[in-house]
């Protein structure tokens, strides 16, 4: 074991890491910005030294070994350890540098960079990599430990997740300027019933809160089109294709526009909240527990901000599936 200790060296892990995380020797050459007989090079290599293969094709297909599953392990642990002491030692020269991770819920794109410029403006040494992505995929990479901090309006059931609510995130009915209800006040939840809505796709979390509280009313929906995005629910919407139920962070831009209207409906909005998140026994770089004491202390402004000029008179916190 020693003399195999001896013959791999970091960089053949790294590119392996990247490999098996890719699944592809081209996509993880152009992700490392390498060439592709280099990768396949290093691959040999690493094979050569352990013994026993870690990849295999079948068809088109690159699959692990066990083995190779296991190095991944290895190799996750290894370059986590490697990156907190990097910060530990930058901690304790007092400068803070490194590398921060986060996954992001789509929704939370709209709010994130604001805090975290004013973060790297205290931290101009810190470099950020933020994904962001829909609420499943979001979960495999919680599941895979692949960030360092997760943002969720949900965070999942289980309870081997650290969870923070930190920021309230109302949720809205957004309608066309030219639609009938459009100026009214104190709409019945009712009213909806039977108007035709634009929905993300299933599993969303605003889509969850909204059908449970239009199930509560014994109201149903009617769906006329799943989008993939706000921005696209958001455009449909203007183009007078329907209702929608949204986040506020997302109109946080279209304020002043004319090609949205915000309708004041019974319940509206519902205040649903924000949730960082990351594995249990996951222990944070010196980087990542900065942003996540900067995250609680400064979210709570900024979410007041969201907050002002909506119709909070009969507006209902929504205590689901948090």
């Amino acid at each position: 074991m020693v003399s195999l200790i001896k013959q791999l060296t970091l960089h053949q892990l790294r590119i392996y890491q990247e490999v098996a995380r890719c699944l592809s020797i081209t996509r993880a050459a152009e992700n490392l910005h390498l060439t592709q007989p280099t990768v396949s090079i290093q691959m040999k290599q690493l094979a050569e030294h352990i013994g026993l293969p870690l990849l295999e094709q079948v068809g088109k297909r690159l699959y692990l070994t066990e083995v190779g599953r296991e190095l991944l392990g290895v190799c996750r642990q290894l370059f986590d350890d490697l990156a907190k002491f990097e910060m530990l030692v930058s901690d304790l020269q007092g400068v803070k540098t490194g590398q921060l991770h986060l996954g992001v819920i789509t929704t939370a794109k709209y709010f994130i960079p604001r805090l975290l410029g004013a973060f790297c403006e205290r931290y101009p040494g810190v470099d950020v990599v933020m994904k962001v992505t829909n609420r499943q995929r979001l979960l495999q990479r919680l599941e895979s430990n692949e960030d360092d901090l997760y943002v969720l309006g949900e965070p999942p059931d289980h309870d081997n997740v650290w969870v923070e609510r930190f920021m309230v995130n109302p949720l809205v009915v957004i309608a066309p300027p030219t639609h009938v209800l459009a100026g009214q006040s104190s709409i019945p939840v009712t009213r909806l019933a039977g108007e035709a809505f634009l929905m993300r796709e299933q599993g969303s979390g605003t889509r969850r809160a909204m059908e449970s509280y239009f199930r509560e009313h014994g109201c149903s929906i009617r769906v006329r089109m799943e989008l993939g995005s706000n921005e696209a629910i958001k455009q449909a919407v203007a183009g007078g294709l329907g209702l929608a139920v949204l986040s506020a962070h997302t109109l946080a831009l279209e304020k002043n526009t004319d090609e949205l209207a915000m309708l004041d409906v019974e319940g509206f909005p519902l205040l649903r909240h924000w949730h960082v998140m990351y594995p249990r026994e996951k222990r944070l770089s010196v980087v990542a527990r900065s942003f996540l004491d900067f995250l609680l202390q400064e979210s709570a402004g900024l979410g007041g901000q969201y907050l002002a000029g909506l119709p909070l008179s009969h507006s209902r916190e929504n205590t689901g599936n948090h």
